[in-house]
């Protein structure tokens, strides 16, 4: 794996990273939450909300295994910065749709069916652009400062974005998001980072000769392939408690956009607070640990979600959920950031990132139909269960808990 130890200027790379990411995701969520409550008010359709999600994240499945080969053999900050742009483009394209008096569904699942190419490009790439310049010792550190820094931004963004869709029309956001986009792309243009090595290899390449070996290496690595197995059902169990809230807010407790403004504010304050706790404190030395305590908790606070009549207590259970989830996201990045090696870390994070991108559409086409059938409450209070169930999975596997320590130099 590569190391970043003798860069002495790894703190100012760092920093100018995790300021265009942050400027990038904020217009990025300015755009989500203007879709996900304009569907979710304007029809309190569960099969409405599956489309958003499936079209959403199917694209990126698709492309995510030769995104990963890309992040490996390109310059990760250029790759990068194309998707930024071309993310933008879409955006401003159906800004410019919506001005003009279309403003369909269809409008917005296509846009969101090619916003997620770039998303499918831009993943791996800074998963696996993050240790290029991180000194390995540091990556626990800096990613929960990085997760800190995106809760900040999804504190401020569902605000602005619920103001600005009560006061003006949804175009005002997209046009938002093309201006950020712009600034984190002028960002990223000044870092000045030396592409990796493989990235530097001349010679044409063959994407399914580096699929096979990427495929090969996880096979190879008895710990990644549980851990990938773990991560799949884990996200079609928590698809309810990650997209069904705000409808299940909307049916519940009111269609109001102030209450869901209050849900994703409470979740990103949880967040927020969660990344420091990460940042400051480092988990538990075995990653799995932190991992498997994480999971019953989120499991335990799942099945409340579906309990509670009262919507402000409904609104405290948000926020701890967003406590947790760094406690659980961080150490499992770190954990593929400090074990996989450099040469394989874009194609392992593409793996990945089909998984997150394949196994949420696959819940929601499950869990979207039934929402409109039984109530969201039981289906969280299933998949709450299950959730809890799988932190067992994570203690009893010694192959995944020996994975999870922590190197001591």
């Amino acid at each position: 794996m590569e190391t970043t130890t003798q860069n002495k200027n790894w703190k100012k790379e760092t920093a100018l990273f995790l300021a265009g990411q942050t400027v990038s995701i904020f217009g990025t969520s300015l755009v989500q939450y203007a879709i996900l409550w304009y569907i979710t008010l304007g029809t309190q359709s569960g099969v409405m909300m599956m489309i958003s999600v499936v079209v959403g994240f199917l694209p990126t499945f698709f492309l995510a295994p030769f995104a990963g080969v890309w992040a490996d053999r390109f310059d990760r900050k250029k790759l990068i910065i194309i998707a930024d742009l071309a993310i933008a483009l879409t955006t401003l394209i159906a800004a410019i749709l919506f001005w003009s008096g279309h403003d369909g569904l269809w409008i917005l699942f296509t846009m969101s069916g090619i916003r997620a190419f770039g998303t499918a490009v831009q993943t791996p790439a800074v998963g696996a652009f993050l240790p290029q310049i991180v000194p390995e010792d540091k990556l626990m550190r800096v990613n929960g400062i990085n997760g800190s820094l995106q809760s900040i931004i999804m504190i401020a963004s569902p605000m602005i974005s619920g103001a600005l869709l009560t006061f003006s029309p949804i175009s005002t956001i997209f046009m938002i998001d093309v201006v950020t986009a712009v600034i984190a792309v002028s960002i990223l243009v000044v870092l000045k980072v030396a592409p990796h090595a493989k990235a530097l290899e001349k010679g044409k390449i063959d994407y399914f000769s580096d699929l096979k070996e990427g495929v090969k290496y996880v096979r190879e690595h008895s710990f990644l392939t549980r851990f990938f197995i773990f991560t799949a059902f884990f996200n079609i169990f928590i698809t309810p408690a990650a997209t069904l809230t705000p409808l299940q807010t909307a049916r519940t407790f009111g269609a109001d956009v102030w209450r869901l403004t209050a849900i994703e504010i409470a979740f990103s304050v949880g967040m927020l607070f969660g990344g420091i706790i990460i940042a400051s404190w480092g988990g538990f030395k075995n990653r799995m640990l932190s991992m498997a305590i994480a999971t019953f908790i989120l499991g335990g606070l799942t099945v409340a979600l579906g309990l509670v009549p009262i919507f402000w207590i409904y609104v405290a259970l948000m926020a701890l959920i967003g406590i947790v989830i760094p406690l659980f996201n961080t150490p499992a990045t770190v954990l593929l950031q400090e074990k996989v090696e450099s040469a394989y870390l874009g194609n392992v994070f593409g793996v990945m990132t089909m998984i997150y991108s394949s196994m949420m559409p696959l819940g929601m086409i499950i869990f979207g139909p039934l929402a409109d059938i039984i109530a969201i409450e039981w289906l969280l209070i299933i998949t709450g269960t299950l959730i809890a169930v799988q932190g067992f999975f994570l203690l009893g596997s010694k192959v995944l808990m020996a994975a999870g320590e922590a190197k001591t130099s």
